[in-house]
């Protein structure tokens, strides 16, 4: 199990050439091995999609069904356990939903595939690129 950061969802679904050699292994077994993905990522793509900086062809609303529909990707809820956890997160990191993927994950115990470098750099979290 995996907790996708938003950039890798997106990745694997839109253009998976972007993803490295062990992602691309990783994403191509999801359907057997399961995944998850914050629910922060579904906001942070709403806001790109809305400020017009990504278009993905289909609303955010639909995009999220279709995650759903697929079976093997579960949408966690950031809950308020989730925020206290960003809020104590030993970490000067500054981006929302680095913080809330990073606390997912440390909740939930799972590693975070993620290209993002300050991913990881912090130590309190297992990262996989």
């Amino acid at each position: 199990m995996m907790l996708l950061d938003t950039h890798a969802i997106l990745w694997w679904i839109l253009d998976p050439d972007k993803l490295s050699t062990k992602a691309a292994e990783i994403c191509n077994t999801l359907d057997r091995t399961s995944a998850s993905l914050s629910s922060v990522s579904i906001w942070e793509i709403g806001i790109k999609i809305k400020k017009g900086k990504l278009d993905i062809g289909i609303s955010i609303e639909d995009f999220t069904q279709r995650l759903k529909k697929l079976g093997f990707i579960r949408i966690i809820p950031v809950d308020e356990a989730i925020w206290i956890r960003n809020l104590s997160l030993e970490w000067d990191h500054t981006d929302l939903a680095d913080r809330t993927i990073v606390a997912t994950a440390q909740i939930e115990n799972l590693p975070i595939l993620t290209k993002d470098e300050a991913i990881h750099r912090f130590e309190g979290v297992k990262s996989v690129w």
